[in-house]
């Protein structure tokens, strides 16, 4: 039976959704989210039976309709034509783990009862996470402001019985999928559409996704630069704990702390050097790698104040016997979050590449391209081609979203922070820093066969793993292949969460 998560006011973080994730745990409300959620609802309801008073998005029309008011008897249908008409996504679909992750956050932020919702609306998307009915969602159609309009308005679709879901590989209707559950579609009351679409849940899930495997592969680039600095016959001189000291960046200093814990016992690193320094991809890993540490931090703290947080408009507010209209869904804080973790992770990724470029030189007593017959062999000589293609992209995909904005709703909403684009080109950004960090990997395990002295036991261990999967080259063969193999054992390689946060 699976461990359930009960969502309350604790605090959501990175660990506690790692966990959650990982362990496949259940959902369910505590019992102080149910009285926050029934009480919001039946404050509200209330608060529109005994007044005629125009409230935004409750008993008025949207953005610049505002001004509109719509009949009591028609409040229902005004929040089901919000939902339809605003599921306008277009692109590819977004990744199944992140639509999840949208489902927990909207769970989350919904509990806190200044939504005005009702229960069984918060039930059932517990009850699609929980069964795994995941809403389809599309990359495109989000200014990150007014909410992530278009995206929560597919991820809502199903409550209505509409759009599709995924339902393990296979897309069907989410109609069919109701049947099969004997879900029955809801019907909205005042201000629940506006409370499911308005919100940053589509950013917030990709930050929280991207920053998750940020963490990770800003471990893997300390443990595969380690093996390129051995491989590379690199001084140590610049990891010693005195120069870090005076300069104390956090990141910097946990990164040179890393690196002399991994080479700890390494044959190669305690060996006398002929060369006096060692090029800056080698010799400034803590400055840099220790950099996007840091921002990290920065991005992590802003995205834990914002899943903890309201971000739909309006508030009802019980005990002020208030509903205020603000504008808590403008993804500002977090466009600027993504475009700066797309850049500090941009980073690792053209480091790295430079790390692979030394490698292949034919420097150090190492073999031109590392390969024995260079000439009849190309050997690693296109590997390197190709992660420089992959870094010139990224410094593509690293121009800021966050400067840019466009006026849409009749110049009602005329400025948004187009925080979903920063959000889904970071995670391009990401991807393409896998592949950039298997192909040092590639190199690195390489050259340190060249070597007559042993690296430290922990690079000789995990080198001994990878070679389970990706033998070293003797001559030239398909290295698409290797690629491909290498970024799989990265993928599959589990960080404990004590060696990420």
């Amino acid at each position: 039976m699976s461990e359930i998560h009960y969502i309350s006011s604790s605090l959501l973080d990175l660990s506690v959704i790692k966990d959650i994730v990982d362990t496949q745990k259940q959902l369910a409300l505590s019992e102080e989210a149910i009285g926050n959620i029934n009480k919001s609802f039946e404050f509200l309801s209330k608060k529109i039976k005994n007044n005629d008073t125009p409230i935004y998005g409750i008993n008025t029309g949207f953005g610049s309709l505002c001004n509109v008011k719509v009949s009591a008897e028609n409040l229902s249908k005004l929040q089901e034509n919000l939902v339809m008409s605003h599921a306008c996504g277009t692109g590819e679909f977004a990744p199944k783990a992140i639509v999840k992750l949208m489902l927990l956050l909207k769970i989350q932020s919904l509990s806190y009862g200044y939504s005005g919702v009702q229960l069984v609306t918060v039930n059932r998307l517990i009850a699609m996470y929980n069964a795994d009915v995941i809403p389809v969602v599309y990359t495109q159609g989000s200014l990150g402001a007014s909410g992530d309009l278009a995206p929560l308005a597919h991820m809502s679709l199903p409550l209505l019985g509409m759009g599709d879901v995924w339902i393990g590989e296979q897309v069907v209707k989410a109609s069919k999928v109701m049947l099969e559950h004997n879900w029955s579609p809801i019907t909205l009351k005042a201000k629940e559409g506006l409370a499911l679409l308005n919100g940053t849940q589509f950013m917030s899930a990709y930050g929280v996704y991207m920053l998750l495997e940020s963490y990770k592969y800003s471990y893997l680039a300390d443990v595969i630069s380690a093996v390129s600095i051995d491989a590379f016959d690199c001084n140590m001189s610049p990891f010693n704990a005195l120069v870090h000291h005076v300069r104390p960046h956090k990141g910097q200093v946990k990164t040179a702390e890393r690196i002399n814990e991994i080479l700890k016992g390494s044959e190669l690193g305690n060996s006398e050097k002929t060369n006096v320094q060692d090029p800056y991809s080698f010799r400034c890993i803590p400055q840099v790698h220790g950099a996007t540490k840091d921002t990290l931090g920065f991005v992590k703290k802003t995205f834990k104040t914002e899943i903890n947080s309201v971000t739909d408009n309006p508030n009802i507010f019980i005990e002020e016997d208030l509903i205020i209209s603000g504008g808590n869904f403008h993804g500002q804080p977090l466009a600027l979050a993504l475009d700066y973790l797309g850049i500090a992770m941009c980073e690792l990724g053209s480091i790295s590449e430079r790390r692979t470029y030394q490698l292949v030189s034919g420097l150090r007593d190492l073999p031109a391209f590392l390969v024995s017959n260079p000439g009849l062999n190309s050997g690693f000589m296109i590997p390197q081609y190709t992660a420089a293609s992959i870094v010139s992209q990224n410094k593509q995909l690293a121009t800021p979203a966050s400067v840019d904005s466009i006026v849409s709703s009749n110049g009602q909403e005329d400025h948004v922070s187009m925080g979903a684009n920063g959000a889904t080109k970071c995670l391009r950004i990401i991807d393409n820093i896998e592949t950039i960090l298997a192909i040092e990997l590639m190199n690195a395990s390489q050259a340190l066969a060249f070597r007559d002295k042993k690296s430290s036991p922990f690079v000789m261990s995990f080198i001994s793993s990878y070679r389970e999967v990706v033998p070293f080259l003797e001559e030239d063969r398909l290295l698409a292949d290797d690629i491909h193999a290498t970024l799989a054992f990265l993928k599959s390689f589990s960080v404990d969460s004590d060696l990420l946060f």
